[in-house]
């Protein structure tokens, strides 16, 4: 049955492919927001959803709402909000009201401070593959869906990627304790959020809760690896399948990731033992959605990973150059060590932004201890006007390197700056890794891969004459043929 749904704060990376995905069903959507940003921006407007204009208006609220979903970006104070309270309307969060449009569903939901992201589009791949009917919701765009939601009536199955941010203004619970999960997976647990979990035990907290609502014949899939999985594993679950999992053996050849199977050796297009894990921990929930090791295997293949999560932004010869949606401790170092063990004969070029506000909190920056050891070169860049933004201190550099310990990183606080320092290197036999949840200040990253892809290289003497020698291989090899 068709509804009428308003949306505040509608210009969210969520909260708009929701929008969508329910005009998609037949529903009717409207929304409001302050501001509105591309992707969304254009998207909305191609669907005619766009608000007319940016700000609140209370006389956008009214009595035939069916429901109104409130965004994290609403206050509580907002104009529309307190104009649909006043009506007696029906006030979700997002997580509240994918649940009401799953009830009848078995709801799969992927938690963990780091990879959950990368651990969902694996299952959606593999389903997709297959033809299965499902739902999702997925916190980044990925390759071969159109939306990050979808919504339907006949899918018996839900794929959630379950956040354990906030959910609203009104409800200051973990998003994902709003699904009542039949299985839930956990990739791992390292303290985020600082600004709302401001000490650890009230972060693992929200995941013990999401154990505890596994129901009977339910199952809790986890990274055995993590101590505190292990702890929440180890507690009395009546009834629940407990299946804890390690990283999927593989092995690494000239750049090229293969499973060690029992039916040979299977390519990837990912990489590194996080993912390894990922993998794994995908491979045990699809297990229960009957796709055999034999069909989990074809279908990973091709599987490219999510978008900004180690994306290649380019590549030559002697370089390559990825990007990735690093936010936390836990990410950049396990981002920074595939990376190396990748290319092991390369140097590695590793450059982290500190954007969120627990990375630009000094009292949390300690927990970046050692995370960019991995790395050749190690570079981290920030943005005063984004600590003034979030009314943040300043901090310098001496404070970065001593929280990092590492002497010889390299500390920005310049956009120019920091270009100009990664375009003075010599590209040969060297990869650049970009880590951010921001932008590094407006960087368009691919026309700056491009830069430095086509810088000239400083080969050394000692290796000119077998590159020498290859290029005379070349040329026999093309008279030989002649």
């Amino acid at each position: 049955m068709s509804q009428n749904i308003h949306f505040i704060a509608i210009g969210g990376a969520v909260m708009h492919n929701l929008a969508l995905a329910l005009q998609q069903k037949g529903f009717t959507v409207s929304g409001s927001d302050d501001e509105i940003y591309d992707p969304a921006l254009s998207r909305l407007k191609a669907a005619g959803i766009l608000p007319d204009e940016m700000g609140w208006n209370p006389d956008r609220i009214h009595e035939n709402l069916d429901a109104v979903i409130l965004g994290m970006h609403a206050r509580k104070d907002n104009p529309e909000l307190l104009k649909a309270q006043t009506l007696g309307l029906k006030i979700y969060s997002f997580p509240e009201y994918v649940y009401v449009q799953s009830k009848n569903k078995q709801r799969i939901v992927i938690a963990g401070s780091h990879g959950k992201t990368t651990i969902t589009s694996i299952i959606l791949h593999v389903l997709k593959y297959f033809n299965r009917k499902f739902d999702y919701l997925v916190g980044a765009q990925i390759e071969g869906f159109d939306l990050m939601v979808k919504l339907s009536d006949d899918a018996p199955t839900i794929i959630i990627e379950g956040d354990e941010y906030l959910s609203s203004a009104l409800d200051k619970r973990s998003k994902f304790l709003s699904y009542h999960p039949h299985i839930a997976l956990m990739s791992g647990i390292a303290w985020d959020h600082f600004n709302v979990f401001p000490n650890f035990d009230d972060y693992v907290k929200s995941f013990e809760l999401l154990a505890e609502d596994i129901p009977k014949a339910g199952a809790f899939i986890y990274d055995e690896s993590d101590d505190i999985l292990k702890m929440i594993g180890a507690k009395e679950h009546a009834d629940v399948a407990k299946l804890p999992y390690s990283a999927h053996p593989y092995t690494v050849k000239n750049g090229q990731v293969f499973l060690e199977t029992a039916q040979g050796e299977v390519p990837l297009k990912i990489f590194g033992e996080h993912n390894m894990k990922n993998l794994m921990g995908a491979k045990l929930v699809l297990d229960r959605l009957a796709i055999t090791d034999e069909m989990f295997y074809e279908a990973i293949r091709s599987f490219g990973g999510a978008a900004k999560r180690l994306q290649t932004e380019g590549e030559n010869e002697y370089c390559k150059i990825y990007r990735d949606f690093a936010h936390a401790p836990s990410k950049v170092g396990a981002t920074t060590a595939a990376t190396k063990e990748l290319f092991p004969d390369r140097e590695l070029v590793a450059c982290y932004e500190l954007h969120t506000f627990s990375s630009l909190n000094k009292e949390f920056l300690p927990h970046y201890a050692e995370k960019l050891a991995a790395a050749d070169q190690a570079v981290v860049f920030f943005s005063p006007h984004t600590l003034e933004m979030k009314k943040m201190p300043p901090l310098s550099a001496d404070e970065i390197k001593q929280a990092f310990q590492r002497e010889d990183l390299e500390v920005f606080t310049k956009q120019e700056d920091l270009l100009a320092f990664l375009k003075a290197q010599n590209w040969y036999k060297q990869n650049l890794l970009l880590m951010s949840s921001g932008t590094f200040d407006g960087l368009d990253f691919k026309t700056f891969a491009q830069e430095i892809l086509s810088l000239p290289v400083e080969i050394p003497e000692t290796e000119e004459p077998v590159k020498r020698k290859r290029k005379l291989s070349k040329l026999f090899s093309k008279r030989s043929k002649k």
